[in-house]
């Protein structure tokens, strides 16, 4: 008797024991085809906003953007000095010349702190963002890299940026697992194009990866998504934009779909760069993604002080 209490004894406590490990990820397996998942979705979406917050505060992430400047045909100097035609905050008084021809962007430095993606580096010819990773031109806590949206910029950025450096943390409305909505995915036809305009009010054609239709109380909603990156992308409006939200929008991403079916949690819709800084160029939600309700999840408008 003494040993039978002791054998069951030993394999509840294992059993206890097993179950006190078990993590947000586990899967129980309960037979052949049966499998049970465990997720904490308040625990996903908290360790999202941590890493969203820690993007933000890198030495060169969106919240150190101090300029943007458009190059003109020919020759554009460039430095601190105010006599150069684009006028930096930092750095030498002549950092050098950025010389436009056509579709080819030169940098032909005239300090020796200037460098070029770490190295020093007389005459380079400058790779803009859409074709490729841009090279870095740095001197000091200052850096700049070549962007074209239409014709080409300067994006101009400082790890002591005042944005950077008092930033003041994301504020979000409360976890709500409601707005974790599973939806059909309607991909698109082969080659399809969205237009999508940005602040600047260009127009630029995006690849449409399909339509997920959703839906909410007894309402039907449906939200075009962009390929990007082997996720979906959605630009998309609410009624708190402006009231609680950031004026032109919110972003977020989703997985690829699964099953013809996709998971859109609209706790991890974040704000475009435009809502801390006025130097990058956002895209803005097309119309068809202009949803007529209010999502009350996800992050709002961010308030510095």
């Amino acid at each position: 008797m003494y040993k039978t209490c002791f054998r069951f004894t030993l394999v509840l406590s294992l059993i206890l024991s097993l179950l006190a490990c078990s993590t947000v990820k586990e899967v129980l397996d309960f037979g052949d085809d049966e499998n049970v998942a465990l997720y904490d979705h308040v625990a996903d979406v908290e360790s999202w906003k941590q890493r969203r917050e820690e993007s933000l505060r890198k030495p060169y992430g969106w919240l150190s953007l101090v300029g943007l400047f458009w190059l003109e045909p020919g020759e554009n100097r460039i430095g601190s000095s105010i006599d150069n035609d684009i006028i930096l905050k930092a750095g030498p008084a002549r950092w050098g010349v950025i010389s436009v021809d056509g579709d080819t962007v030169r940098f032909k430095a005239h300090s020796e702190v200037v460098k070029v993606s770490g190295e020093l580096v007389a005459d380079v010819e400058l790779i803009a963002d859409v074709d490729g990773e841009p090279n870095i031109v740095t001197a000091g806590s200052t850096q700049f890299y070549l962007i074209k949206r239409g014709s080409y910029a300067l994006r101009v950025k400082d790890s002591q940026s005042p944005v950077l450096v008092n930033f003041a943390g994301l504020d979000y409305y409360p976890v709500d697992e409601s707005w974790r909505i599973e939806g059909k995915f309607i991909p698109a036809r082969e080659g399809e194009v969205i237009q999508i305009s940005n602040v600047l009010g260009q127009l630029e054609g995006s690849k449409l990866a399909g339509t997920v239709e959703f839906e909410r109380g007894d309402r039907t909603y449906r939200l075009a998504a962009l390929d990007e990156d082997d996720r979906l992308f959605f630009l998309f409006a609410d009624r708190t934009n402006g009231s609680g939200t950031y004026g032109a929008g919110r972003f977020i991403y989703t997985e690829l779909p699964k099953d013809g079916r996709v998971i859109i949690d609209f706790n991890k819709a974040y704000n475009p760069p435009c809502a801390f800084t006025d130097y990058s160029t956002c895209p803005l939600p097309p119309p068809q993604n202009r949803l007529p309700v209010e999502v009350l999840a996800g992050e709002k408008e961010y308030n510095q002080y």
